[in-house]
């Protein structure tokens, strides 16, 4: 049975993403944990009164939450049932990443959906923000849904690497499995600026990937261009791209992909689901 973990904070957003699991892994039986956070306040004085008031605050913040967890379960209620899925809450009053590791141990999770916040999807995503530390940070795959990205069979799902580093059980292990839970065909999108032969530890990354991956469907593709972004894109238009997979210790070229988007019309970044892997 899949363990899913969904972060929210009670946003619609959150609500898409949380669909978006539910539709995805329909046919899977899975355990939805939905953890909600309540941030702490870093309390720096040692003074009986400042902790007095933290702790209320903190009282009235899980009240609050758990009222609102409440109305995500009904809404729950009202969808057509599934029973491959069941769900938890759990409200907690702590730090965001400290919060998640432990979920994630505790709960053996196997993968976090999370939404991005704004209609602009991951053009204003921050490695400072929520998503972006739980991405970098957390060592678990994590399925990004942008607030535009409405579920379609993810049948076309892209790899895009640059074949500059390992690729570990964990991360191929993962990328396949969700190739095959979809009956998907896989293209390894190798995307790069000037033209240049691939250097012999390319090439070796590239052996390994073709050779793990014999059972399922899959192509290399080779894509030139002066902005990668703007030649993900258009690969990803032409070719019917439902979900776009990388490996998050690669993040110089994760950075480029996801975090700093420069040309307006790209618009994988508000409504393809980003598949983050890692080791």
């Amino acid at each position: 049975m899949k363990q899913l973990l969904i972060p929210t904070d009670f946003s619609e957003n959150a609500w898409q993403a949380m669909e978006y699991g539910m539709e995805l892994f329909k046919n899977t039986k899975c355990v939805f944990h939905i953890l909600h956070i309540d941030s702490v306040m870093e309390i720096m004085e040692d003074d009986e009164e400042v902790f007095t008031t933290a702790g209320l605050m903190e009282d009235i913040a899980i009240k609050e939450s758990m009222s609102q967890m409440q109305l995500v379960l009904q809404r729950i209620k009202r969808l057509p049932p599934n029973a491959n899925h069941s769900f938890v809450t759990n409200v907690v009053y702590a730090f965001l990443v400290e919060s998640i590791r432990k979920e994630i141990v505790d709960k053996k999770i196997d993968l976090i959906i999370m939404g991005t916040k704004g209609g602009s999807g991951l053009r204003k995503f921050t490695l400072g923000s929520n998503t972006g530390d739980v991405m970098t940070k957390i060592k678990c795959p994590l399925l990004i849904v942008p607030k535009n990205a409405r579920y379609i069979k993810p049948i076309e799902i892209a790899f895009a690497t640059d074949f500059r580093i390992n690729y570990s059980l964990n991360v191929l292990d993962a990328l396949t499995k969700m190739v095959q839970m979809n009956k998907a065909t896989l293209s390894i999108v190798y995307v790069f600026g000037k033209r240049e032969a691939l250097s012999e530890q390319q090439k070796e990354n590239k052996e390994i990937l073709h050779d793990y991956l014999k059972e399922i469907p899959h192509s290399f593709q080779a894509i030139q261009g002066k902005n990668i972004e703007a030649s993900l894109q258009e690969y990803v238009k032409s070719h019917g791209i439902n979900m776009i997979a990388m490996v998050a210790k690669n993040l110089n070229f994760l950075q480029r992909i996801l975090f700093r988007p420069t040309v307006k019309e790209i618009s994988y970044h508000t409504h393809i689901p980003f598949l983050v892997l890692h080791e």
